[in-house]
């Protein structure tokens, strides 16, 4: 069996929604995981967005104050148009 290929911190930080979403190939989940069991950093930071992405799971639009809704809004077009 082969290594997997070696992950650095921002190739991690890059692939950590990937991650937590099911979407990695084997091979890049094997090289995300080599590199959390030597990095206690990448394993904070993978916690802090698993964690940030249950509390977003909960917050319902309709209960968001309109300026916050259009702000959210906003960001995300600018975020895409800029992609």
């Amino acid at each position: 069996m082969t290594e997997p290929a070696a992950l650095d911190c921002n190739q991690v930080v890059e692939l950590v929604t990937d991650y937590l979403d099911g979407a990695l190939a084997p091979d890049a989940i094997a090289s995300f995981e080599a590199h959390l069991a030597e990095c206690d950093d990448c394993v904070t930071y993978l916690e802090q967005i698993r964690y940030t992405a249950q509390v977003v799971r909960n917050v319902r639009a309709e209960h968001l104050p309109e300026a916050t809704r259009a702000g959210l809004l906003a960001a995300f077009k600018d975020l895409h148009s800029a992609r």
